[in-house]
């Protein structure tokens, strides 16, 4: 088993969260003028947004440099659907577009990452969530 963990802090006068795995850091916020946002940061949608995208960056270079292929240019876009009161996703679409320096087609690139892929997976079956005070 491996563990993964995060933590936030709010930003003295503001209220703003500043959050950190490591030596990396993201500032969380509300856009400006919402509850109390300055839009300082990424609100969570953002997040979880580039979540999904940013792990299928890693994955797709974790398969080509396993199957010994070059990869030139990617680009990813996630667009969430968020639905309802509490608002929530209730879609995630991406889009990939590669540039292969060998000018091969990079779809089974792009398959065996999608398929190994730890966020999209996780949210694809579910995971449960917790909470503890204190």
């Amino acid at each position: 088993m491996v563990v993964s963990a995060v933590e936030l802090r709010n930003i003295a006068g503001t209220e703003a969260a500043l959050g950190w795995a490591g030596s990396h850091t993201v500032v969380v916020d509300r856009p400006d003028g919402k509850a109390g946002g300055r839009g300082l940061g990424f609100n969570g949608a953002q997040l979880l947004g580039l979540a999904i995208g940013g792990c299928y960056c890693n994955d797709l270079r974790y398969i080509a440099h396993n199957l010994g292929r070059e990869i030139g240019a990617i680009s990813v876009r996630v667009a969430l659907v968020l639905e309802g009161s509490p608002l929530i996703v209730t879609k995630a679409d991406i889009a990939v577009e590669i540039e292969m320096p060998d000018d091969g087609d990079p779809s089974s690139l792009i398959e065996k990452a999608w398929e190994i892929s730890t966020v999209a997976n996780s949210l694809k079956i579910g995971i449960p969530v917790s909470l503890t005070q204190g």
